[in-house]
């Protein structure tokens, strides 16, 4: 069970009866909003989206049938050579996030252990364990200077720490699709997301891959997409590298696609380590 916004059928009108709201069968941002209201009266992670424990929590019985009727079982299926042990995970990833993984992989040919441990391991680098699903710009007058000197030349910093809006504004503005500064496209297409997807450009390709306008609701990637956004972006750009092994050369190769760089190399690898042993 997995039904998020973009969702639609029988369920999801199954769903909107339960929180009173008008059962159209189309899950948008809404149902998504009643969602979290109703997760966090109920001890839940409110994140709006309703995977196997929310659902069971709501109706009394646990369910295995999505939107389209097909029976997911683990260990789940995703290619006539490949079975993913998702359920290895638990309790080494949050279950919001496994909930998501069946789709999301089958989705973007992340279809073996190798792949998935790969693609994993730099989510949770990246986002603190699941935990950050957007962008931190409230940089000081020295971490400007240090991080995007070439944007804040002079003194220039000081007019612009801590403040996010204007940050982002110029260093992403006029670029990846974004207006210039003044738009605030820079501020409004930032980070988001386990893998920080950026620029409008980005967001409007990754939009129409899902079929969510993601130019209108830019915020979804963070609320309801941060793995699916992230797995567009390591389907595009660095899926074909996790094939080469479980070795600290491919680690390397894919942890630069990813970062530009190393930085955090050794916490990536620990992470690659557990879920590929458990995957495997």
């Amino acid at each position: 069970m997995l039904l998020k916004v973009g969702s639609k059928g029988d369920d999801v009108k199954k769903l909107q009866e339960k929180l009173g709201l008008t059962a159209d069968g189309i899950f948008g941002m809404g149902t998504q909003n009643a969602v979290k209201k109703w997760q966090s009266r109920n001890g839940l992670v409110a994140d709006g989206i309703v995977g196997n424990k929310t659902w069971s929590k709501m109706f009394g019985t646990p369910t295995v049938v999505t939107e389209k009727k097909q029976t997911i079982q683990p260990p789940v299926a995703l290619s006539h050579t490949s079975t993913l042990k998702i359920q290895n995970l638990k309790g080494h990833i949050p279950d919001n996030v496994l909930a998501q993984i069946p789709d999301t992989a089958k989705k973007f040919n992340i279809n073996t252990p190798l792949r998935l441990a790969h693609f994993l391991a730099q989510c949770a680098h990246e986002s603190g364990n699941f935990r950050i699903t957007q962008e931190n710009l409230n940089y000081s007058k020295d971490g400007l200077n240090r991080v995007f000197p070439k944007y804040f030349p002079n003194n220039l910093a000081e007019s612009y720490a801590k403040q996010p809006e204007k940050i982002a504004s110029r260093v992403y503005g006029g670029r990846m699709g974004n207006g210039p500064e003044n738009t605030k496209e820079g501020f409004k297409f930032r980070g988001r997301g386990y893998i920080q997807l950026t620029g409008k450009d980005n967001y409007k390709a990754f939009g129409k891959a899902i079929d969510v306008d993601l130019e209108k609701n830019p915020e979804l990637v963070a609320t309801t997409y941060p793995l699916m956004s992230a797995a567009w972006f390591f389907n595009k750009n660095c899926l074909s590298k996790c094939d080469g092994g479980a070795n600290k050369e491919t680690i390397q190769a894919v942890t630069k696609c990813v970062n530009g760089g190393y930085h955090g190399l050794d916490d990536r690898t620990k992470h690659f380590n557990i879920y590929y042993n458990l995957l495997k």
